[in-house]
Formats: structure tokens, C-alpha cells, sequence
């Protein structure tokens, strides 16, 4: 069999990469990946292909996936070969659990010089494990094009009953690495250029026939459980608790303060939840976790495909892979149910405002609030507090303003800003991105774009409460109030800093500004935006303990009072 050289090879590997749908590759520079870097470059400028360069191989990866998750379609990743490669491991993580497709094209060094100390060498097949549904070797001067369309087909779910996920191509090439003195770009050409989601999704469903069972069922809408779960809802006049990276969260049926409700109700008869039907995956509240563990209520989870983020067997819920089957098991709603719950759910909210309103200064819930309110085109949800103040304070809309992304495969703050940039140059939209001050130190490197690189019209909120502020509302912070461990909690959990942001961003050339108070930051977020932005909300996190006891005991009281 002939032997391609290097930039041959590479030639069909961009080829097969196209033709599978790959719209984006993210690039990283390196000596050994320069064939593929090469290849990538002439179909760029043949308007096959965008690229993206990023020098940080982590920020690559998450810039990757923000890209997949905002065009729905595999984006790719190219690494040197070393380190450069094992830098990706968070993101192909995210990936595997959040089902996305994540294609790692990482370089490496012919078999000549595997175990000879040769420079950034090392074992790289399968360096990803299990996070990825597919890995090959592809040794240097054989031909990639199988290897390719094999990834591309795991990636994507299309020839397995695996759900879609990350895959590793590992390309080794051999000297020359670079074209030869009668190669060159060819003449640029322009490609045409589509948007992607403009509008959040909405659907209907036909209303639940009268011939179903009569039963006081609640709509559990996790991450990614899709407008289906509203329509559902709307359609068996159930009450709609829906996390806010579930994109349901809208529509008639859903209740803003669902997790006060079943905190300050639990299981008491009050409201006497029989059933529950659950949508994606609910990850943010204890009080969510504790109704699927009651043994009394039965719960059944929509799974019309594979899903990645749990082995089957592994959950109680009943999977059922049709909206008949669903129907049967929820049957509809009694006629006073959903407008208890409503009613239940609207003294809350108010009262809820009510405690935020008082507060002087900005607050978590607060700044989720009015970020929710605001938000158009596309937003991203940081992990840690800024997604649950979202979900403990965004007010429903009659319908959806903005497609809500979050990186809750496994709910780590790495690479949001990378992700989120991914998703605006993707999405082609307007895109808002809320994160903690920590959130947004451990990624700020994502800022970095290079001279001449797409800057996207993204608005970042940074929550400064300098610190790590989610700790004070779990048994860390009653740890902390006790006095024994003050210091500890403080240096450990806490981790103050001193960071001056505004200095931060200049550096890296982002526009910012700075708000303490809802007012101020509602001014912020009505203004013109035009590349990247970053808004810093200044706040204490000593007082937020204190803060989520009163607004629990106001929702208790309101509740109360209206006899829910």
C-alpha cells in the first residue's frame, strides 16, 4: 500500500471532517498538527470550513463545545501532540455526560518514536477512557478517511444505540510537515453563512383526552428536557417546575419558586403530589432530589433516545420512550390541581420580590432575576450560585426570549467562558453569560482572543462577591456561623480574593463597567451591546444566608395566607 505523506493525509482527514458536518474546528498551534493546520487553512480559504485559534488547549476544548451545542453539529478540536492533548480532558468530559459532539483531533509522533524519549511524546490512544465514544490510531502515512467517518458516526449517535458524545482521532504524521515550495492557499472564496435557532423553540400537543385517570402529577423539567415538557404540561393541566437550562420554562403552567414550594410543603398533604413526570435532567435543588426519592410517589422519565448521563437500571423512574405511554402513566390533571399550585406559586413569587425589592444592594437572586428578564437571543448559565439564583428567582415567561445553555453534563465551573464564547460565534446572537466572580477567574484566560479572531456580541455578568459564595448556603456555612472552623470554611470553601476586574478586562481589551444595585445593573443590561462586555455586579456574600432565610420565611407566610 502507498504511504501518503503528511499533508496528504491531512487533505482527506479536512475532507471526511466537511462532509460529516463539521462546520468548526478550533486550532491550537503546535509543530506536529501543522499538516492538519495547513489542510484546515486551504479550506478555510476555499469558504469550506471557519476556523478559531486559541493558544490555551482547555480553552480550545470548551470553545469547541460551545460550538456544537449552538450549531447542533460535531465541531472539532486540533491539538499538538504532549500535554496539549491531556489539556482537553475537561471538556471531553463535559461532553460525554451533557452527549455532545466533541470530535478531538489531537497529532502525534510516528511509531519510530514512541518509547525514545523523543520530544512531547507520550501514550495518547485512549487517553480519554470512557469519556469518548470512539478513539483511533491512525498511524502516520496511512490513509484517515475510514477512521474519520467512523468518529463522525459515533460522535453524532448515528450508527450505535449510544447516545451522541466526544470521539478522539490520533493522527500521527511524519517529516515534512509543512507544503512544499510549489503549494499555496488557494484563492479565497466567501461561503454562504446561516443562522442558527434564531428563535427559541415552542410546540403544541392535542389536550389530554377525558378518558385519562384523573391524577395530581407534576411536570419535572431538567436540563435539556426541550419545549416538549411545557407542551405536555399545558396539555394534561399539570403544573410545570421547570429549571431554567431546561428551555421549558415558560408558558401558562410553570411555577417560578417550585423548589420554596416543595421545600416548605415536603411531603405533607398540603400538596399531595402523586406522581411525578420528569424531563432531562434535574440537577439544582435538594428539594427536587428529595420528591424523586420518596418511595410513595412513582416517577417516570421521557426518554424517546439514549441519554448519556446515567447507566439504565441506575434511576427509579420509569423510562418510557413515547408521549402515549407518558400520557397513560400522568394521566391529567384534577380541576382544581393547577390552579392551586399556581396560586401557591404566585404568592411566592411576590413575596420573593418583595424580600429582593427591600435589599439596598444587588444579591444573587436579585441579579438572576434581572438577568433572566433581560435576556434575548442566547444565554448561558455559569454553575455553582448563577443558575440556581436563576431558578430560585427568574419569573416565567408567557413565552421563551432567549435559548438557555449551561454546562451541567458534570456541572463544573472550567471553560465557561470558553463555552459561552463558543456558543455566541456559533448561535450568531446576541448572547448573555451570567457567572460567579470564581467562575469567571478560573477561565478569565478565555478572554484572550487573538488580533484578527472573531469577537462575538457576548455580555458577560460577573457576580463579584470575591469569593465563593455557594458554600455558605450548604452545611459549610452553619459550620462557619457555629465559630469552630471560621477561618477554615473562610480560606477553603471561601476563597477571598482581591482581583481587580476592571483591570483584567483591560488587559484583554473587554469593555466593562461596574453596578451595585438592581436598578443599576438593569440600565446595564438595556444597553447597546456590540462585541464583548463585561458587567461587574459588586455585592457582600457575608449577609446571603441570611438573605435565603428571610425570603424562605416570607414564601412561607404568603403561602400560608393564601390557604395553599
Amino acid at each position: 500500500m502507498t504511504s501518503l505523506n503528511s499533508l496528504a493525509a491531512a487533505r482527506i482527514a479536512v475532507d471526511a471532517l466537511i462532509d460529516g458536518g463539521v462546520q468548526y474546528v478550533v486550532v491550537s498551534p503546535g509543530s506536529r498538527s501543522a499538516p492538519m493546520a495547513y489542510a484546515l487553512a486551504e479550506a478555510e480559504a476555499a469558504g469550506r470550513v471557519d476556523l478559531l485559534v486559541r493558544i490555551d488547549e482547555r480553552s480550545a476544548g470548551f470553545t469547541a463545545l460551545g460550538l456544537a451545542l449552538s450549531t447542533g453539529s460535531p465541531a472539532a478540536v486540533l491539538t499538538t501532540s504532549g500535554t496539549a492533548v491531556g489539556n482537553l480532558m475537561p471538556a471531553v468530559m463535559e461532553a460525554n455526560h451533557a452527549a455532545v459532539p466533541l470530535v478531538v483531533v489531537s497529532a502525534d509522533r510516528p511509531e519510530e518514536l514512541q518509547g525514545t524519549g523523543a520530544n512531547q511524546t507520550t501514550i495518547q490512544l485512549d487517553l480519554f477512557g470512557e469519556h469518548v465514544r470512539f478513539a483511533a490510531d491512525v498511524p502516520a502515512g496511512s490513509n484517515p478517511l475510514r477512521a474519520v467517518e467512523t468518529a463522525l458516526a459515533a460522535a453524532t449517535g448515528a450508527f450505535s444505540d449510544l447516545a451522541p458524545g466526544p470521539v478522539q482521532l490520533n493522527l500521527a504524521f511524519r517529516d515534512p510537515l509543512v507544503p512544499g515550495p510549489e503549494e499555496g492557499l488557494p484563492t479565497a472564496a466567501g461561503h454562504p453563512r446561516f443562522r442558527i435557532g434564531t428563535d427559541p423553540l415552542t410546540m403544541n400537543l392535542p389536550p389530554a383526552p377525558a378518558s385519562l385517570e384523573e391524577r395530581r402529577t407534576v411536570v419535572l423539567a431538567g436540563h435539556d428536557a426541550g419545549p416538549v415538557a411545557e407542551a405536555f404540561a399545558r396539555a394534561h393541566g399539570l403544573p410545570l417546575l421547570a429549571e431554567p437550562s431546561s428551555n421549558a420554562r415558560f408558558g401558562p403552567n410553570a411555577v417560578g419558586p417550585y423548589r420554596l414550594l416543595l421545600e416548605h410543603f415536603g411531603a405533607s398533604s398540603a400538596l399531595p403530589i402523586e406522581r411525578v413526570v420528569m424531563f432531562g435532567r434535574p440537577t439544582l435543588s435538594r428539594p427536587v432530589a428529595a420528591l424523586l426519592e420518596r418511595a410513595e410517589v412513582p416517577s417516570a422519565l421521557y426518554q424517546p433516545v439514549p441519554v448519556a448521563w446515567y447507566q439504565p437500571g441506575r434511576r427509579t423512574e420509569l423510562p418510557l420512550e413515547n408521549l402515549a405511554d407518558l400520557a397513560d402513566f400522568a394521566g391529567r390533571g384534577p380541576s382544581d390541581w393547577l390552579d392551586t399550585w399556581l396560586l401557591a406559586g404566585a404568592a411566592a413569587q411576590h413575596a420573593l420580590d418583595g424580600v429582593l425589592a427591600a435589599e439596598p444592594a444587588a444579591s444573587g437572586p436579585s441579579v438572576g432575576a434581572q438577568v433572566w428578564q433581560h435576556a434575548r437571543g442566547q444565554l448561558m448559565l455559569g454553575s455553582s450560585n448563577g443558575i440556581r439564583d436563576v431558578d430560585l428567582a427568574g419569573l416565567p415567561a408567557a413565552e421563551p426570549a432567549a435559548t438557555v445553555y449551561a454546562n451541567r453534563g458534570l456541572a463544573g465551573i472550567d471553560g465557561t467562558i470558553s463555552t459561552a464564547t463558543g456558543i455566541a460565534i456559533g448561535g450568531r446572537q446576541y448572547t448573555t453569560l451570567l457567572l460567579g466572580d470564581v467562575t469567571f477567574l478560573h477561565d478569565a484566560g478565555s478572554l484572550l482572543l487573538g488580533s484578527g479572531e472573531p469577537s462575538p456580541d457576548l455580555r458577560i455578568v460577573v457576580l463579584n462577591d470575591a469569593g465563593g459564595a455557594i458554600f455558605d448556603l450548604l452545611e459549610h456555612g452553619a459550620v462557619r456561623e457555629s465559630g469552630r472552623y471560621t477561618d477554615a470554611v473562610e480560606r477553603l470553601f471561601g476563597t477571598p480574593h482581591s482581583v481587580d476586574i476592571a483591570a483584567l478586562a483591560a488587559a484583554y481589551g473587554v469593555g466593562h463597567c461596574s453596578v451595585s444595585t438592581t436598578a443599576g445593573l438593569a440600565e446595564a443590561l438595556a444597553a447597546p451591546l456590540t462585541g464583548r462586555s463585561i458587567i461587574e455586579v459588586r455585592t457582600d456574600r457575608v449577609g446571603l444566608r441570611a438573605l435565603h432565610t428571610r425570603i424562605k420565611a416570607a414564601v412561607a407566610a404568603a403561602v400560608s395566607a393564601v390557604g395553599a
